[in-house]
């Protein structure tokens, strides 16, 4: 008795050990995982390489903003084992970023708003920094949002008045300021951080909050009190040569816009862009490398659940005054994607009655920036109606 009771536990412990091996066969993570086959791998050369040559850094904005969302659905959506990873790093706003592409070891890409390279060089910081700088895309265009109680109901009526504009490495910070000189307006301007500052707009420590960022902007969406709203910001003809008509809904921002009410405002483009790496150097090989998968993934980023800006890019985008990145410009062509929608600017001017009065080239420049506007709203609502037939 005693040894069948022996060859049964035997035969037991033999059938839980061929059983714990092949769940450990089947669930074995360092089969799928090539992070954990990097660790098993640790001091390898080969491995070291590996990780160093395909890994693209890029410098986002600070948390909570748009630039940190569009830095995680790019590391999402690419990823793809030792081939290629996107390191997104929370970064310190525009100004920040431009000093972290030209300076910081290991940084590829950045978001940046279009208007601060212009501001750097027209403050005497920096001198032709364009030529130093490419893009690989524009990306969307950032509302600039003026949250103020309900007496303050145009930007101008901020004059003299408290204005928070956020902390000087920010691009909320470059842009307002910009506003203001180009208005002439001279607010009583503070630099505090956008969270801290619209807990004194509560309590009555400042008269504005100025945030700039792609709608809806988190910050601004869960800020909740009745005595506030998102005041007017008019596209008067000093601000048409560096920025974009836009507006705000309810749908955007039910807490601070009622009913079918719209408030309007303008816009800065965000770009993504790059060092001016000769194309004969191993960063610019690494920036091919993320451009071709960039590229060919995009219509990805444009549906749930990433960032609904998204919908706005529009790859063949032109930047007036920047240079895109040599092989963006290749693979554009190369697929046949114009660099300006011709026809639909035809479209566009003849919904404008402006178009005939056009005098000056910049005049032309500015309605040119309005078909921009009017082309990525064109674009989003095309991207949202196949979404809404499905439900």
């Amino acid at each position: 008795m005693r040894r069948l009771w022996g060859v049964a536990l035997f035969a037991t412990m033999m059938a839980c050990g061929f059983a714990a091996r092949a769940e450990q066969a089947e669930y074995d993570p360092a089969k799928v995982s090539e992070s954990l086959k990097a660790i098993f791998q640790f001091g390898s050369n080969s491995t070291k390489q590996s990780l160093n040559a395909n890994t693209v850094t890029l410098i986002s904005g600070t948390i909570g903003g748009t630039y940190v969302q569009f830095g995680a659905d790019l590391a999402s959506v690419l990823d793809d084992g030792n081939k290629l990873r996107i390191l997104p790093i929370v970064g310190r706003g525009s100004v920040q970023s431009v000093a972290d592409i030209l300076f910081l070891q290991g940084v590829d890409l950045g978001i940046v708003r279009s208007d601060t390279l212009d501001y750097l060089e027209r403050k005497g910081f920096a001198k032709d920094i364009k030529k130093q700088f490419t893009y690989v895309t524009k990306l969307y265009n950032e509302e600039v949002h003026v949250i103020a109680s309900k007496s303050i109901r145009n930007l101008r009526d901020l004059e003299g008045k408290t204005v928070s504009v956020d902390l000087p490495n920010g691009g909320t910070f470059v842009t307002a300021l910009t506003v203001f000189e180009r208005l002439g307006m001279k607010p009583k301007v503070v630099y505090i951080e956008q969270r801290i500052a619209l807990e004194k707009l509560k309590a009555g420590e400042i008269d504005a909050v100025i945030v700039c960022g792609g709608k809806p902007y988190k910050s601004v969406s869960s800020f909740k009190d009745d005595r506030f709203h998102l005041v007017t910001v008019n596209y008067e003809k000093p601000l048409q040569g560096d920025y974009l008509p836009a507006s705000l809904s309810a749908k955007d921002y039910p807490n601070l816009i009622e009913g079918q009410e719209q408030v309007d405002t303008i816009a800065v483009p965000a770009v993504l862009a790059a060092y001016n790496w000769a194309p004969n150097t191993e960063r610019y090989r690494k920036l091919a490398v993320f451009v071709d998968a960039f590229f060919t993934k995009f219509p990805t980023f444009q549906n749930p659940p990433f960032h609904p800006k998204w919908k706005e890019v529009s790859l063949s985008a032109p930047l007036p005054g920047w240079q895109r990145l040599p092989v963006a410009k290749q693979w554009l062509e190369q697929h046949g994607i114009e660099s300006v929608a011709r026809n639909r600017f035809e479209d566009f001017l003849k919904q404008s009655p402006a178009a005939g009065k056009l005098q000056s080239d910049a005049e032309k420049e500015a309605l040119f920036r309005q078909f921009q506007a009017w082309d990525a709203e064109k674009n989003a609502r095309a991207q949202v109606r196949p979404a809404e037939r499905q439900r």
